[in-house]
């Protein structure tokens, strides 16, 4: 990551909690959790936001909207 005053940030809430968990079972953390943990109050709505698209009502299964995702950032060359 580049932002390593992100990365080393002791934050809070569910993806610090997550972030936790993953240095705990000696995996790296998604680059994208240091984000969202890193001021919660900002974020919080974004992954909500992210949920409700990916997961809520739609005539699209979770699934192919996730197999939509990854084909869309494996275009972008994005290792998500």
């Amino acid at each position: 990551m580049f932002l390593k005053d992100v990365e080393t940030h002791e934050g809070s809430g569910h993806y610090a909690e997550l972030i936790r968990r993953s240095r705990g079972q000696g995996m790296p953390p998604m680059g994208l959790w240091h984000l969202l943990a890193f001021k919660p109050e900002m974020t919080t709505p974004l992954a909500q936001f992210t949920q409700a698209v990916m997961r809520g009502p739609s005539p699209l299964s979770s699934g192919m909207r996730e197999l939509i995702a990854a084909f869309t950032s494996r275009r972008n060359h994005c290792v998500f």
